[in-house]
């Protein structure tokens, strides 16, 4: 939902412990979504062919198919009897957002383990989804030795902290948003810059004053500018867009500041449409999109400079 107002002009900070607010939306929409999937989503119009592991309503058997079609591999997707899970969110016109999350078919992620890749060479991405079910998933990884990409996202509040100290011990990769790495640092007692050092690669995200990518294997400090979207529609999934990009060229071992601007140009067509699923581009457009932004031509095929 999106209201051409501010919330700030809304809210009266002496009044937040009684609030009552009513806010008048111009447009509403219910698109497909969930983070995982849309990282997958935007990773299939790459043309990689990742694994979703999650568990959908099965009143949305649709949205399954649709995905394969895609090329994303549903074989793993739990089917529930409960509704899939959904986020409600209201956007304003500087961007800030307000939302709920209703877990739903999310309650019986008990049955999503990562055995199936036990034996496997993968980088296992765990994003945002019960907290009980990511602490599972990030104790598999850590006992069965698979990389992780710990994407705690918006959960970083609802988790416990020994919890976020277990998924930061055995992160290789982690990517937040200012306010996230805030929160996290606060929850966990660590100062930002003891986070960088644990970190081996660390990506902060600023929005639309683009992305740093710091760590303990990153020498220095990489500043990442945004790639300029045709048009300004929506913000909500630019996040996943950028994460997508980010992980095509991170699985290649390609140099993490191409990793950086594969994401800034993957999240630049995420923004032109309303909703986490609703963009398209070709491999031709996102190449030439790279190119137009960043002034060098990439191949997604084949790209030389590695770490």
């Amino acid at each position: 939902m999106h209201f051409d107002g501010l919330y700030k002009e809304h809210i009266l900070p002496e009044k937040v412990h009684t609030l009552s607010l009513s806010i008048f939306i111009d447009s509403l929409r219910d698109t497909d979504g969930g983070i995982g999937a849309n990282i997958a989503y935007s990773l299939a119009l790459l043309g990689e062919k990742p694994v979703l592991l999650g568990s959908l309503g099965k009143r949305d058997f649709a949205y399954k198919e649709r995905l394969t079609e895609l090329g994303v591999d549903t074989t793993h997707l739990y089917l529930s009897d409960l509704p899939t899970a959904s986020f409600t969110v209201m956007t304003d016109r500087d961007d800030n957002q307000i939302g709920g999350f209703y877990p739903g078919a999310m309650f019986d992620s008990s049955t999503l383990s990562l055995k199936p890749w036990f034996e496997d060479d993968v980088l296992v991405v765990v994003s945002a989804h019960d907290p009980k079910m990511m602490k599972q998933q990030v104790r598999e990884c850590k006992e069965q030795n698979l990389r992780l990409f710990y994407d705690i996202g918006q959960q970083v509040t609802n988790t416990p902290v020994e919890d976020l100290k277990e998924g930061l011990a055995q992160a290789e990769l982690l990517i937040v948003n200012e306010y996230e790495l805030d929160v996290l640092s606060s929850k966990v007692s660590l100062r930002k810059e003891e986070i960088k050092k644990r970190i081996p690669v660390l990506v902060t995200t600023f929005g639309k004053l683009g992305s740093v990518i710091e760590g303990a294997k990153v020498k220095d400090l990489i500043q990442i500018p945004i790639a300029k979207p045709r048009e300004f529609t929506d913000p909500t999934g630019a996040g996943d867009g950028f994460r997508a990009g980010f992980l095509y060229g991170y699985i290649r071992n390609w140099n993490l500041e191409v990793c950086g601007k594969l994401g800034s140009v993957a999240a630049s067509f995420t923004v032109e449409k309303l909703g986490t699923q609703e963009h398209k581009f070709t491999r031709e457009e996102f190449e030439a999109r790279f190119k137009e932004n960043f002034g060098e031509e990439i191949s997604l095929d084949n790209y030389e400079q590695r770490l």
